[in-house]
């Protein structure tokens, strides 16, 4: 039997809580947990709660998910604390829980039902994570041992975002930029020597940021054509460039995406709401993204993404439904909806107290109303992964068309 304590004292002379669990180093394991609260006069009132491991879970992976399911249903049962989407799930990619019980044989209905009971995820998201997983499971188990994906990142944007903490800064002079594509190319020679040594075989490449249409246009052409001439060949199945922003994309980017057999843009509007865009740091208008849009249609790029953020400040259901409604007539091939996440490198987080957000509920009615808009256009649910501190305590998620 081994037994561990957490004391909090959340306010000398306003008592105590106590939190215990006690585990029977049994097969299958079995953990019980205890939760005080002891007043300033002395007076206490516990709170338990017992749960038992799977026959199937190997002992420190039950005790994990049972010191946190009893915990959560403590605060359920005694406390009125509402049902969590994902319950007790806080990783970010819940799908290698369900490919894991995929390849113990378990069936699609009971994936779902071990989703709602062992970490008592709501139906409605272990049906979709289950759907998710069903639909990578061919393209995970087609790839060989020596397939890879490339990720070139690059750290600059015309201006930073409100909710943003990636690791990027805005676009430097062109003493900077000599500097960067100095080390650029340095990492990039190394990548490729170990591409070669390991007889790796590069399946995907993704130029992300940060915003890389950012870059001037004869230096985004000397970085994507390096890119291209160091792991492009023709069994390559999808090249994706993010171009994010339209204040960032020119004619001569384009055709240099064409030149390097770019087939896949991501494209990035967040919302089609004119005054969200001012509040959020964002220098271009829904017009801009129709037209950069547009452009990249005329110029054959064969798939385009779309991202869209829910839960941003003073949105509303009516704003999402206006975007979606306006993003879904471009017909892109695929779209990401993001639940806004508060990051603690971002502006947004900083200035919390000076920003109106949505409340979860809100932005779970948002993201709702998304997800039909997005299922009514034929799109299906291929990816998704979470983050912590979203909004509504949801994920993001990306849909496609078939093929797509």
């Amino acid at each position: 039997m081994t037994l561990f304590r957490i004391e909090v004292n959340p306010d000398a002379g306003q008592g105590e809580l106590r939190l215990c669990h006690k585990i029977a180093e049994t097969s299958p394991a079995l953990v019980e947990t205890e939760l005080c609260l002891i007043m300033e006069n002395g007076e206490s009132e516990c709170f338990h709660w017992t749960g038992k491991a799977r026959p199937d879970e190997a002992f420190r992976a039950a005790v994990h998910r049972l010191v946190k399911l009893n915990f959560y249903q403590i605060l359920r049962q005694y406390f009125d604390m509402p049902p969590a989407p994902w319950g007790i799930l806080y990783g970010v990619r819940p799908t290698k829980i369900v490919q894991r019980f995929l390849d113990a044989g378990l069936s699609a209905r009971e994936v779902a039902e071990r989703f709602t009971q062992d970490y008592e995820a709501s139906q409605e998201k272990a049906a979709l994570i289950t759907d998710v997983a069903l639909y990578q499971r061919p393209f995970l188990q087609s790839a060989g041992p020596k397939d890879i994906s490339i990720y070139v990142g690059i750290p600059f944007c015309l201006s930073r975002c409100l909710y943003c903490s990636f690791p990027s800064v805005i676009l430097p002079s062109k003493p900077g930029l000599k500097r960067f594509m100095a080390v650029f190319h340095k990492d990039l020679e190394a990548v490729l020597e170990a591409v070669r040594h390991y007889g790796f075989k590069v399946q995907n490449i993704y130029v992300g940021g940060g915003t890389p249409t950012s870059l001037p246009e004869d230096v985004f052409a000397e970085m994507l054509e390096t890119v291209h001439d160091a792991f492009y060949h023709p069994a390559v199945k999808e090249f994706t460039v993010e171009a994010g922003r339209p204040d960032t994309m020119t004619f001569a980017k384009i055709q240099t995406m064409r030149k390097c057999h770019v087939d896949r843009v991501s494209v990035n509007p967040q919302t089609m709401q004119q005054r969200t865009l001012q509040r959020i740091g964002r220098f271009h208008t829904p017009e801009d993204i129709l037209q950069m849009y547009g452009d990249l249609r005329e110029a054959e790029i064969p798939c385009i993404n779309m991202d869209v953020i829910i839960g941003l400040p003073g949105e509303t259901v009516e704003d999402v439904s206006d975007t979606m409604e306006k993003v879904l007539a471009l017909k892109p091939d695929d779209v990401t909806l993001h639940s806004l996440a508060l990051k603690k490198g971002s502006r947004l987080k900083l200035h919390l107290d000076e920003i109106s957000l949505p409340e979860d509920g809100e932005v779970r009615k948002m993201f709702d109303e998304a997800m039909r808009a997005v299922c009514r256009q034929g799109l299906i649910p291929y990816y998704l992964y979470r983050q912590g501190y979203q909004s509504g305590q949801l994920e993001n998620i990306g849909c496609c068309r078939p093929g797509a």
